[in-house]
């Protein structure tokens, strides 16, 4: 079949590179791809957005699936475009429609699905402009540290934990009075701050079945020791010490039985991924999000780990088999290192030359933020790169992935030599 990857990111990389070896794969293209992308399939210089280039792209290649990576195609309604149109209506999209989407695209309804369906989350009240002197007397009243998050898309920058009350209450004024995320933070989650090791867990479903891909962790902050500034992820480690098999039987009882049903029960249909952000409180499975789709740089490790045929999963979600397929796990360790531009998470240097990939030993080089400037390939983005090994136990894998990392070379590069410590 023809398979068309929408993103241009790590994880649509680790997509890419996955669905190449799959013997079901006559013709990969990916819209818009970055430079490393081009070595699995053909990139194709289409936004995420642009739902007619999309369009246009599809027909003309004879495309028999749609993968969506980022989640902003997916809140905006690519899914319910291909079933509106008379002839993209049977080519199927793996990504919920708008309405399953929301489960990331508006925190206050991923909340209120929570509460419904009895999965554990923390306590949360939501405020709009109108309510805000209301959301003021609320924090006098709730514990700190407190968090504050965006209801909708914030680019990962929407949620804020505040210690004090008077840095809780500026905050609340300055995203609903301000508009301090525009249209993002037209209503606002306070939430109950939960404290414990965060872990990501995927589920990839057809809407009634489901299979639980491979856990992972991964490290936001930009700084050593988990210091400094958020970032979209330093790296990630799978699979993750504490969730063994019954922490995850707690996780699947308690929080993915009751999503996948909840959706049923509300009616709303779902074939896709969906990414559940835990927090693991003495050994207690908490939500703290959904994702709509998989998370990066987490895919690039769970990837590596999937010995089944992906393109086999991604049929079985399209034609709404997925329970006969077969996922087959590797036991070994993934680790991924993720270099980024100088100045990073702030205003970040740009059009610097990459040199050394060939070098690399034992990992996978996923690109993020790269591109073709004639034969050099240049930085882009934020992220650049993400080193993913797989070996047989977690301190060589860490050992090897920052041993390959070290081996490339751009002016500004810097990348965390301590991901996954806090698990040894």
């Amino acid at each position: 079949m023809n398979i068309l990857i929408l993103g241009s990111g790590g994880r649509e990389s680790a997509f890419a590179w996955k669905i190449a070896q799959s013997a079901h794969c006559e013709k990969l293209f990916i819209a818009p791809g970055n430079a490393g992308t081009t070595q699995y399939g053909t990139n194709v210089n289409i936004k995420v957005t642009d739902f007619e280039g999309i369009k246009a792209l599809v027909l003309k290649e004879d495309i028999n699936l749609v993968l969506v990576g980022p989640e902003e195609p997916l809140v905006k309604g690519v899914h319910d475009f291909f079933l509106a149109d008379e002839q993209l209506k049977n080519i199927p999209v793996v990504g919920p429609q708008q309405e399953g989407a929301q489960l990331e695209g508006s925190k206050d309804f991923s909340k209120q699905f929570m509460e419904k369906h009895n999965i554990p989350t923390a306590a949360y009240k939501t405020f709009t402009k109108d309510t805000l002197q209301d959301g003021l007397t609320y924090l006098a009243t709730a514990g700190l540290p407190v968090v504050l998050k965006a209801d909708g898309l914030a680019a990962g920058k929407g949620v804020l934990i505040c210690l004090t009350l008077e840095e809780a209450q500026t905050e609340l004024t300055a995203m609903l009075a301000d508009a301090k995320f525009g249209e993002a933070s037209s209503r606002v989650v306070v939430e109950q701050f939960l404290t414990g090791i965060e872990l990501s867990v995927f589920v990839m479903t057809d809407g009634n079945s489901y299979k639980i891909l491979p856990e992972a962790k991964d490290y936001k902050r930009i700084g050593e020791g988990d210091t400094g500034l958020n970032t979209g992820g330093m790296g990630s480690i799978s699979p993750v010490p504490f969730a063994d098999a019954a922490y995850m039987k707690k996780v699947e009882d308690r929080v993915i039985i009751p999503t996948i049903e909840g959706l049923k029960k509300d009616g709303v249909p779902y074939k896709g991924f969906i990414f559940i952000g835990l927090m693991n409180s003495n050994g207690e499975p908490w939500v703290i999000e959904y994702n709509c789709r998989m998370g990066d740089p987490e895919t690039e490790s769970v990837m590596r780990r999937i010995d089944s045929d992906f393109v086999d999963l991604l049929s079985g979600v399209a034609e709404g088999n997925l329970n006969e397929k077969e996922i087959i796990i590797s036991p070994k360790t993934a680790a991924t290192v993720v270099m980024v531009a100088g100045g990073y998470p702030g205003e970040y240097l740009k059009n610097k030359v990459i040199t050394g990939t060939e070098n690399v030993r034992d990992s996978i080089v996923f690109h993020a933020g790269t591109a073709m400037n004639g034969n050099d390939v240049i930085t882009t983005g934020g992220r650049v790169l993400a080193i993913t090994t797989v070996q047989d136990d977690i301190f060589s894998a860490l050992q090897q992935a920052t041993a390959d990392a070290s081996r490339i070379y751009y002016d500004g590069m810097y990348f965390r030599k301590d991901i996954g410590f806090d698990l040894l």
